[in-house]
């Protein structure tokens, strides 16, 4: 009765059953032994019809603990002589994908990993750091070798860094589902048409791309005119506003030699006013009344008013106004927001295009930040490959219920 028992907790159904379950206490460690009837023929991969069995080999599977205890599947394992002579294994629809496991053990590493460190994973797993990496790659790579893009039309394209120094990866998201959709190393130009090319691999072309944001790298910039032929590009507002910011913050330095009372305002002058206590409130609007006098008040007011102008939804108004704001900036004597102005009438098509297309890397800037996590977490990963598996588990909601029914 009790095999009968573990077959129905198992999900074993014929001609496979349970021939025997072993306990041991001491390390606990509970054994199932499945076999199959004698007699039994079976379909092969490739080859019509059924076939009869040649020999067996006993596979030791990693399965769910029962309870706190680790449980393995000791399964006779049948191979099969098909009609041209070869001898093929054949094996149950419930075993993994990578040797030595079943699904639902693969599935419950992979819900973890999504959620943890494959270190803590394997601790609690009681398996090697390798052994659970090698689990999330080998589901990774499976899910986006049947990837199709052939959807994709807005795409946001970031990098972040990967190790100390100057290593980066380059990440591209599908902005409609919010996914990350490829990964690679590099941050130049040639990222870019990887992956349009990457698209072509996967039922998706360059050309369909029609939108794309970017931050204001001109490796960036080259390489969508060069890959990506039909794509706008945008520089989101946040971009933006973020150069305006460093902008007040090194005028407040500046000023701040010759002017002792600048002194501890400058998360005034960068949070949002609404965000501030009374007192910074105070401080702050007393500064602004002296903006005839004070540069750092006049860097902030250009500030919020860029801000003001990006928030509007008339392309020809904002247009025009951003146009006169440069020149009024340019006029001034605020000389590091005069390098914002610059770089507005540099990327001046891109920054107006977020008025339309309002497409942010916000997403993907959120993902950079979710993966430095993991990464710090961890105490850093060291190789690509792993940094392409952990981002993808993060952020690419990939579907592995094709690979594994288990791995919803």
């Amino acid at each position: 009765m009790h095999n009968q028992l573990f077959e129905a907790a198992l999900g074993i159904t014929k001609p496979w059953s349970v021939k025997a379950v072993d306990f041991d206490a001491a390390r606990k460690v509970l054994t199932i032994k499945v076999d199959f009837a004698v007699g039994t023929r079976f379909p092969a991969p490739g080859a019509q019809g059924v076939h009869p069995v040649h020999d067996t080999q006993t596979k030791r599977l990693r399965h769910l603990d029962f309870f706190q205890h680790e449980c393995f599947l000791e399964v006779r394992t049948p191979r099969v002589k098909l009609p041209d002579g070869r001898v093929v294994l054949v094996q149950p629809d419930w075993v993994g994908k990578l040797a030595g496991f079943t699904l639902l053990f693969e599935a419950l590493i992979l819900a973890m990993a999504q959620q943890m460190t494959f270190a803590a994973v394997a601790e609690l797993t009681k398996l090697s750091w390798h052994r659970v990496h090698a689990i999330c790659s080998r589901y990774v790579d499976m899910a986006l070798e049947q990837a199709d893009l052939s959807a994709v039309t807005a795409v946001a394209i970031d990098e972040t860094s990967c190790r100390r120094g100057h290593d980066y990866v380059t990440l591209a998201a599908d902005m409609a589902q919010r996914k990350v959709v490829f990964v690679t190393e590099g941050k130049d130009s040639k990222t870019i048409a990887d992956f349009a090319d990457y698209l072509t691999a996967h039922k998706g072309a360059p050309e369909q791309v029609k939108s794309v944001s970017i931050d204001m790298s001109p490796a960036f910039i080259k390489g969508v005119g060069e890959s990506l032929p039909k794509a706008r590009i945008t520089f989101d507002k946040f971009h933006v506003v973020a150069h305006a910011s460093e902008a007040v913050d090194e005028t407040r330095r500046l000023e701040q030699r010759s002017d002792p009372s600048l002194k501890g305002l400058r998360w005034a002058l960068l949070k949002d006013r609404d965000s501030l206590s009374d007192q910074s409130r105070a401080d702050l609007d007393a500064l602004i009344a002296k903006a005839a006098s004070k540069r750092t008040a006049r860097a902030w007011l250009y500030r919020e008013h860029l801000r003001e102008i990006l928030e509007r939804k008339q392309i020809n108004v904002v247009s025009a106004m951003l146009k006169q704001w440069c020149a009024n900036v340019m006029r001034s004597k605020v000389e590091p927001m005069k390098k914002v102005a610059k770089m507005i009438r540099k990327h001046f098509d891109g920054i107006v295009a977020w008025t339309q297309t309002r497409q942010t890397n916000g997403f993907i800037e959120a993902v950079n930040g979710l993966f430095q996590a993991a990464k710090r977490k961890a105490r850093g990963y060291t190789r690509f490959a792993t940094m392409r598996t952990v981002l993808f588990l993060i952020a690419g909601k990939l579907d592995f219920t094709t690979i594994n029914p288990h791995a919803a």
